[in-house]
């Protein structure tokens, strides 16, 4: 198992795929590890180089403290991820993010549009609220640990029918959300509570595709064709008979939007 010392915490990462190929970097949603991209990595790992982590307190990556109700910030999870392509020698990539991993990616592309070739970004948007949402979540979990949001949130992570084809699976991302640490779900939990890229995401240069589950309830589709809406020439693509975390509902189908998309891209 890789680990590597960026932005002065421990990170777990893996890289795979040909040396010379193009990098394209992978960010988690919160609750989860970097493993929710696995079914699509022997695909996209024949063309590019897949670097896959994970976040701040999440998977294996190391936990920072939080004290009151300070989280992380979301600029604090986009210097996380340049200390990573640095770190590892990696001047560019593509950037894929899907939901807290998207809120990063639109700031990273804001914040270092040199480190940004292409930009997908998933289930996501420029602002998750209310804030409200993100308070009762968080006190929930203190009042009762991870897994007292679990089921819950299993509903908003895949559809009904995933749910009742794939009770195992749904099971086994509902023992990951139990696992990621307190302070690293509460930590991200506020920067997403404390994030509105709305105004900055129109300076986005890169060249951006918006992609959203048809079922998502956590960022419906309106919400991320809003954020397309938002960025300059960015296209909008809706993946059938998915929710919020369409690399384990639709891997194959995503996959292949991802592959399209970076095809079509100028080489820099």
């Amino acid at each position: 198992m890789p680990f590597i010392d960026a932005g002065g915490i421990t990170v777990h990462y893996d890289l795979t795929g040909p040396a010379d190929a193009p990098v394209l970097l992978f960010a988690n949603s919160i609750g989860t590890s970097f493993h929710i991209w696995d079914a699509m990595v022997p695909v996209l790992a024949q063309r590019y180089r897949v670097l896959r982590y994970d976040m701040r307190g999440h998977g294996l990556t190391q936990a920072t403290p939080v004290t009151g109700d300070a989280g992380y910030g979301m600029d604090t999870l986009a210097d996380d991820a340049a200390a990573l392509l640095d770190a590892l020698g990696i001047a560019r990539a593509h950037v894929c993010g899907l939901s807290i991993g998207g809120m990063m990616a639109q700031r990273l592309a804001v914040k270092a549009p040199r480190r940004v070739n292409g930009l997908i970004l998933c289930d996501t948007a420029g602002l998750i609220g209310p804030p409200s949402v993100w308070a009762d979540r968080i006190a929930a979990i203190r009042a009762r640990g991870m897994a007292g949001i679990a089921d819950g949130v299993m509903a908003r992570w895949f559809t009904e029918r995933f749910r009742a084809e794939h009770p195992a699976q749904v099971r086994g991302y509902a023992a990951m959300l139990g696992r990621t640490t307190e302070d690293g779900y509460v930590g991200c939990a506020m920067a997403i509570r404390d994030a509105d890229l709305r105004a900055a995401n129109a300076g986005i240069a890169a060249p951006t595709l918006v992609v959203v589950g048809d079922q998502d309830l956590a960022t419906p589709p309106a919400l991320a064709r809003e954020l397309a809406d938002s960025i300059p020439g960015a296209r909008f693509a809706l993946l059938p008979d998915a929710a919020h975390i369409p690399c384990v509902e639709r891997p194959d189908e995503l996959a292949a939007l991802i592959d399209g998309f970076l095809r079509g891209l100028p080489l820099r």
